[in-house]
């Protein structure tokens, strides 16, 4: 009798070690599941994922003061003078200019821009420099590449005033950044009259 009882004891051990081991088993397999399920996170677009962690992604950001230089040329479409309106190629004379020079830019809002413009003029079948401008000016940056420059001006023809400069750049490039302007040079001195202007300006900045 005794024998039988602790058979039966011992098997109901057996039985209470079967379902504890069972349920170990199950927790075991079960865990993993619910722990990568905790792990799963919406990761934002400025980061990346790198052996199960989360990274902020480093952007790299201009530094600032920063010298570009730039060449272009520059073409007066129409001078309004005394009245009247004068086209560039009237009177089989035709002017156009090389604008070269140095933009120092202290932020992503604010810069200076140094420029010198030789001036060609051809007439009559010959041509000739006709005259040489420096015409430095602050620069207002603002989103999309667009910038106003106002400009100071400075001939040796003998001319002086101010040019505002409407800049955009509409394409870019690893080395380079294209440019187009459009500006209104206002100009007085030398005995002549006042005049306003409206010139066309194409060209690059350097990386």
């Amino acid at each position: 009798m005794k024998k039988l009882l602790l058979f039966i004891k011992n098997k109901g051990n057996s039985r209470a070690l079967q379902s504890t081991l069972l349920s170990i088993i199950i927790f075991a397999l079960l865990t993993p599941k619910v722990l990568y399920a905790q792990k799963i996170q919406e990761i934002p677009p400025d980061s990346i994922k790198y052996q199960g962690s989360i990274y902020q992604k480093v952007t790299s950001k201009p530094k600032y003061p920063k010298v570009v230089g730039y060449l272009s040329f520059i073409l007066p479409l129409e001078t309004y003078s005394v009245g009247k309106f004068t086209p560039n190629f009237s009177n089989h004379t035709t002017s156009i200019g090389f604008p070269i020079g140095v933009n120092v830019l202290y932020s992503d809002q604010f810069g200076f821009s140094y420029e010198i413009t030789p001036t060609v003029k051809a007439s009559g079948g010959s041509s000739k420099m006709s005259n040489l401008l420096f015409d430095p000016g602050t620069m207002f940056r603002f989103d999309h590449g667009f910038t106003i420059i106002s400009r100071l001006a400075f001939e040796t023809s003998g001319r002086y005033g101010f040019t505002p400069v409407f800049n955009q750049v509409y394409a870019r490039t690893k080395d380079v950044n294209y440019f187009v302007s459009l500006s209104l040079p206002a100009r007085f001195g030398n005995s002549e009259p006042s005049s306003l202007g409206l010139n066309l300006q194409i060209g690059f900045t350097f990386n």
